[in-house]
């Protein structure tokens, strides 16, 4: 109780310095929250496409069943390859009459014969569909590939992108955090020179004279974070809406409340870490000088 009445006064006493703090910290952990976002939205849509069958390879009505047997025999032992589905002329067929169920002008023009057998492929990682692409066109009899390269590369980029310039990013926002705590509470130490000094010529116990320090520290990263948490939850509930109907079969939303939950906890437990370094960084420079 002591510890939080002490703390509470060193915030009161000195508000502009204690908001100044606070706002650093809720802008570093309003970036950082969206990113983490950003990087978990484009991991879910990353792993979703490469579920799916990314590259298709139609034969040749030459190519002989034994050939294909083979080809799906040698994609399946390879490592980059996640899956192989062959899909035969009738199958193609029932396809394209699922597809085109409301137009019967356009189902009377197709028959099984003239539709390609084919392979469905499905990589491990969607950073691996150039090269199985680049393989399969060597294959013998295929008359086509279909392999959306662009949208591949586009995706890969994107990812790759939000990772590096959010972490450097979070990086940057954590140190100026980090030292406009120190620096808030270091300025607080100084001030207090005096009344520590004499609690540690009674005998005061180091702990009873950090305590209430660390517990501003904690206290401006538990602030911080919350709020970051807060707005960033905010965005997602007022943006899910929007973003719903472009994500349409990708499992995004309904975000989970357990989802939330998660990302609070982690929001929490990076603003105690913070806060508590930071006071731990501002005492023992003044207990060491």
């Amino acid at each position: 109780m002591g510890t939080f009445s002490n703390t509470w006064r060193h915030i009161r006493r000195s508000p502009y310095q204690a908001f100044a703090a606070i706002s650093v910290m809720t802008l570093t952990f309003l970036v950082s929250g969206m990113f983490f976002l950003l990087s978990v939205g484009s991991t879910i849509v990353l792993k979703y496409f490469e579920q799916k069958p990314q590259i298709i390879i139609f034969f040749k009505d030459t190519k002989k069943e034994a050939d294909v047997n083979e080809l799906q025999d040698r994609l399946k032992l390879m490592d980059k390859v996640a899956s192989v589905k062959f899909v035969s002329k009738e199958d193609a067929l029932a396809i394209y009459k699922e597809q085109y169920k409301n137009d019967p002008l356009l189902l009377e023009m197709v028959s099984a014969d003239i539709l390609p057998a084919s392979i469905e492929v499905s990589a491990t990682k969607i950073e691996y569909l150039p090269d199985l692409a680049n393989l399969l066109k060597k294959e013998a009899d295929v008359s086509d590939i279909v392999f959306p390269e662009d949208v591949v590369n586009i995706l890969v980029s994107w990812t790759t992108s939000i990772r590096q310039v959010g972490m450097l990013l979070v990086i940057f926002l954590s140190l100026v955090s980090l030292f406009t705590v120190v620096t808030v509470i270091s300025m607080k130490i100084a001030l207090k020179r005096e009344e520590i000094e004499i609690l540690q010529l009674v005998g005061a116990a180091n702990w009873y004279i950090r305590m209430p320090f660390m517990a501003e520290g904690i206290i401006y990263g538990l602030v911080g974070s919350l709020i970051g948490w807060i707005v960033n939850v905010l965005i997602l509930v007022y943006a899910s809406p929007l973003l719903m109907p472009l994500f349409v079969g990708i499992p995004l939303f309904p975000i989970p409340l357990v989802f939330y939950a998660i990302f609070l906890a982690m929001m929490l437990a990076l603003g105690t870490f913070l806060g508590i370094l930071a006071s731990v960084l501002a005492i023992n420079r003044y207990l060491r000088n």
